[in-house]
Formats: C-alpha cells, sequence, structure tokens
C-alpha cells in the first residue's frame, strides 16, 4: 500500500482539493446565515448572498444620485492608484539603496545602519506626521505605503546584491569594466527579477497601509468605504469590499508572477523562481 507520504495528487485532483476549503467556507457561511435570518429578518451580521449582491449591484452598476458616480468603480480605482504609485516609488529607491549599499562597502557602511533603524519603526505611527507634514491629500498616503515597504525591498535587494558572487565583479573588472558599468551591466540585470519576487512579498503589507490611510483620512477609496459604512454595520457592503480587496491582491500578485516568467524566463528555467 502506497504510504500517504508518498501519493502525488494529479492535476484535476489538484484543482479539486484547493477548492474544497471555499466551498466549505461558503456552505457554512450560507448556513449560519440562513440560521440567523430565520431567527431575526432584519439581523445585519451575517447577510444572504442575495442581500450582497443587491448591495454591489446597487454600488457598481447603479449612478450615485448624488455625484452621478459609479462608487464601486471609484473606490477600486483610486485605492488601486495610490497602491501602484506607492509600491513603484518604493520599488525604484529599494533598488537603488539596495543595489548602492550591497556592492559598494563604503556607501554600505554608511547608510545601513539608517535602514535598519528606520526599518523597526513601525510606519503607522508615523501617519500622524505625514498628515501634518503633507496635508491630508493624496501625498500623504502615498507616502505612508512608499515608507512602509520600502526598508523591506532595499534590505532584500542588499541582500540579493550580496549573494552575487563576486567572482563576475573581478572578471568585469579584469576586462576593463569601472564601478557603474559593473552596477549596470553585471549587477542590475540579476537583480531585477529578484526586486519583483520583494515587491510582490510587500504587496500585502503594503494593502495594509493603504487600508489605514484611507480610513483616517480620505474620500473614496475600497479602505474608506469599509470603515464608512462600519458605523451602519452594513456588512452586505464590507463582506463584498473585503473579498474584492483579497481578489485584487491575488491578481496583482499573480500578474507580477507571469510577468517575472516572461521577462526572465532564464530564472524559471533554472529553477530560481
Amino acid at each position: 500500500m502506497k504510504r500517504l507520504l508518498n501519493q502525488q495528487p494529479s492535476s484535476f485532483t489538484r484543482v479539486i482539493l484547493g477548492l474544497l476549503p471555499f466551498i466549505i467556507l461558503i456552505g457554512v457561511y450560507v448556513i449560519a446565515s440562513d440560521i440567523r435570518l430565520e431567527a431575526n429578518p432584519n439581523d445585519k451580521l451575517l447577510p444572504s448572498i442575495a442581500q450582497m449582491s443587491e448591495a454591489i449591484q446597487r454600488m457598481a452598476f447603479e449612478p450615485n444620485r448624488r455625484t452621478g458616480e459609479y462608487i464601486f468603480w471609484v473606490d477600486t480605482f483610486s485605492s488601486l492608484q495610490r497602491l501602484m504609485l506607492g509600491v513603484l516609488l518604493a520599488a525604484s529607491l529599494g533598488l537603488c539603496i539596495g543595489l548602492l549599499t550591497g556592492a559598494l562597502p563604503l556607501v554600505g557602511a554608511s547608510f545601513s545602519p539608517i535602514i535598519t533603524v528606520i526599518s523597526l519603526i513601525p510606519p503607522l505611527a508615523l501617519l500622524p506626521i505625514l498628515f501634518i507634514v503633507f496635508g491630508l491629500g493624496e501625498l500623504a498616503k502615498v507616502a505612508l505605503i512608499t515608507i512602509g515597504i520600502l526598508p523591506f525591498i532595499a534590505r532584500e535587494m542588499q541582500r540579493r546584491t550580496q549573494e552575487i558572487p563576486h567572482e563576475q565583479i573581478i572578471k568585469a573588472q579584469t576586462l576593463g569594466a569601472n564601478t557603474s558599468q559593473v552596477l549596470i551591466r553585471v549587477l542590475l540585470p540579476q537583480l531585477t527579477p529578484r526586486l519583483l519576487d520583494a515587491v510582490r512579498l510587500s504587496l500585502g503589507t503594503g494593502w495594509l497601509f493603504l487600508i489605514a490611510a484611507e480610513a483616517i483620512a480620505s474620500t473614496e477609496g475600497l479602505g474608506y468605504r469599509i470603515f464608512l459604512v462600519r458605523r451602519y454595520m452594513s456588512m452586505d457592503v464590507i463582506l463584498p469590499y473585503v473579498i474584492w480587496i483579497t481578489f485584487l491582491a491575488f491578481l496583482l500578485d499573480w500578474v507580477l508572477m507571469k510577468l517575472k516568467d516572461r521577462l526572465f524566463p532564464w530564472q524559471r528555467q533554472g529553477g530560481h523562481s
């Protein structure tokens, strides 16, 4: 008899096993919702699937009577815009800082300690300072996302730079390459796919800071909407928004993974992805 430890699921079985927890979770929720609504039709804690569908239908496909906007899509666009800008800034700065501190010992000796100290500061503690310095507009929200994930990306890029065999740098210098040529033509191409990995790992944290910033000071956004309707206990809106945020996070992670495989197939073929 084949031991359970050595059994490998087929592709079809893997899909079924992957979907099974979600099916069970949905089934448990539907049963619990039916029980609560049967006892109290006005219960708001566990809305039915139909109630959540009606709420999203109203917010996503019916214009707001006051503004004429489709609230769901305005919130989605605003949040994604802030997240993408913050992540882009953090990735760009993190790559530059990590490359320089990892490749140049003098720069590393100067800036590594302060990067370590900054990484220990809870970014949410800086939120009031950011609002005071930058105001309540978009800049403060983007700055929080950038500051929140920049130390991780910078330290990850520094570590990855230091992992590159020193023999490659010596060979490049032997062939006449100067410092900038080594950084740009030897180290940078090897760090770019690793940067995408670092961004994927930091996206969850980026979403956290985005929701926090929107909850405190904003007029639109996914986080803003969740905290706005919570005062009315509108779980029929909150739960679909949470599910939507989860789907967007998964989609962004999947896009980055596919982008890495397409741009750097040698990493996947080499077994490093």
